[in-house]
């Protein structure tokens, strides 16, 4: 007699489990307040030209530059790029977001370059390489997962440090 008490005690508890488990969760990820936090200045920049998965050359931008480049995100989603490609120039704004697996960014900014169209969105496509408390660095470009051994890609790698600001 007292098994068949235990019995609707045990569905009991097994469905009370199955409700408490099947809350929606809300999203832990640290990763957009780590991009939110500071200001990001460019340290390095390169480009990599590859045929495949070879790297052909490497080439350094910006080594001379005495103009700051400051990348911010903002928690409204919104940033801003001041001084694209080492040329003073009004700061650029647009928006971002990030993919749900938090590997990719998006930013619409449109800035002033150096090519002959002379306006682009260098950053509409990132892939995030390292997101760290005072690093941050990513790919642009070519930066598909899927590639021929014959195809030629040009990958730029962005290096940001975060800069000390005075509510950190």
């Amino acid at each position: 007699m007292k098994n068949k008490a235990l019995f609707p005690l045990l569905a009991v508890l097994i469905i009370t489990s199955f409700f408490i488990n099947s809350c929606k969760k809300e999203d832990k990820s640290n990763i957009p307040n780590l991009l939110t936090t500071g200001v990001w200045q460019l340290a390095s920049l390169q480009v990599d030209h590859y045929i495949g998965d070879s790297r052909i050359s490497t080439d350094t931008l910006n080594a001379d530059c005495d103009t700051s480049q400051l990348f911010t995100f903002n928690k409204d989603y919104t940033c801003t790029y001041t001084n694209y490609s080492c040329k003073p120039q009004p700061t650029a704004k647009g928006t971002w977001a990030l993919t749900n697996n938090k590997l990719y960014l998006s930013s619409d900014i449109t800035v002033q370059d150096t090519t002959a169209v002379g306006k682009s969105q260098p950053f509409l496509e990132v892939q995030i390489i390292n997101l760290g408390q005072f690093s941050l660095a990513f790919n642009t470009g070519d930066i598909s997962a899927y590639y021929s051994s014959a195809q030629k890609r040009t990958i730029r790698r962005y290096g940001f440090i975060r800069q000390k600001t005075t509510s950190n």
